[in-house]
C-alpha cells in the first residue's frame, strides 16, 4: 500500500510533466501559423482542451485542478494562435443555430428567456470564419 509521501511524490510528478507540457504548448502558441487554420490540428486541440476542463472540474486536489486549467488554458491559446476561435457563449445569449447545438432544454415561464442559453455544456470552434464543431448548450423554451 502506498504512503502518503508517495502519493505526495507522485502528485509532484504529475505538476512537474504538467509544467513541461504548458511551456510546450506556449511555444507552439507563439509560433505563427501556416497559411490558414489547420482544421485537423484544431479539432484535436479543441478535443483535448475540453478533456482538460474536464479533468480540472473534477479534481480532488486544489494542485491537480490548477494544473488542468493552466493546461486548459495553454491549449487555448494555442487554438487561437493557430487561427481558431473557442466559442463558449455566456448565459442568457440568444441561441445561434450556427454556432451551438441545444443539447438541452431548460423549461421557462419568463418570455425574455425563450431561446438563450441556460448553460455551456461544452465550447464549440471556429476556423476560418466557419463552425467546425458547435457549442454544446442547454437552452431556456418558454412553456
Amino acid at each position: 500500500m502506498p504512503t502518503v509521501q508517495d502519493l505526495a511524490d507522485k502528485i509532484d510528478d504529475v505538476t512537474r510533466l504538467l509544467a513541461r507540457q504548458s511551456a510546450a504548448i506556449a511555444a507552439l502558441a507563439d509560433t505563427p501559423a501556416a497559411s490558414g487554420p489547420d482544421v485537423a490540428l484544431l479539432v484535436d486541440l479543441h478535443a483535448l482542451y475540453c478533456d482538460a476542463r474536464a479533468c480540472a472540474a473534477t479534481a480532488r486536489s486544489r494542485r491537480e485542478r490548477a494544473a488542468f486549467t493552466a493546461v486548459a488554458a495553454g491549449l487555448e491559446r494555442l487554438v487561437v494562435g493557430r487561427g481558431g476561435a473557442l466559442v463558449a457563449p455566456e448565459p442568457g445569449t440568444a441561441f445561434r443555430g450556427t454556432q451551438m447545438e441545444a443539447v438541452e432544454v431548460m423549461p421557462t415561464d419568463d418570455p425574455a428567456a425563450d431561446r438563450t442559453v441556460a448553460a455551456l455544456l461544452e465550447p464549440g470552434l471556429d476556423a476560418a470564419g466557419r463552425s467546425v464543431r458547435p457549442a454544446r448548450v442547454a437552452v431556456h423554451r418558454i412553456r
